[in-house]
């Protein structure tokens, strides 16, 4: 069953380079995974980005459990 929140996810080509954000903003996925790994609070992030919503960090968070949930990672030499 799809995740209802990934209706708040949206790939763009001319917003952000084509990045995963949220709602077509300049905010994306990537920013918002960061700031919580970084240590922020939910409230932490809406505070300092009131456009943000609880629903919309949740919608983060769906979308990267879909992307961590692969069959097999191969090793990438960079």
């Amino acid at each position: 069953m799809k995740n209802p929140l990934f209706k708040l996810i949206t790939v763009n080509p001319n917003i952000c380079g084509g990045k995963p954000t949220i709602r077509n903003t300049r905010y994306t996925i990537e920013l918002i995974l960061d700031l919580l790994s970084a240590g922020m609070s939910e409230q932490e992030i809406i505070d300092d980005y009131p456009a943000l919503t609880k629903e919309d960090i949740k919608a983060c968070l769906a979308y990267a459990s879909r992307l961590a949930k692969v069959k097999s990672i191969s090793k990438v030499v960079a």
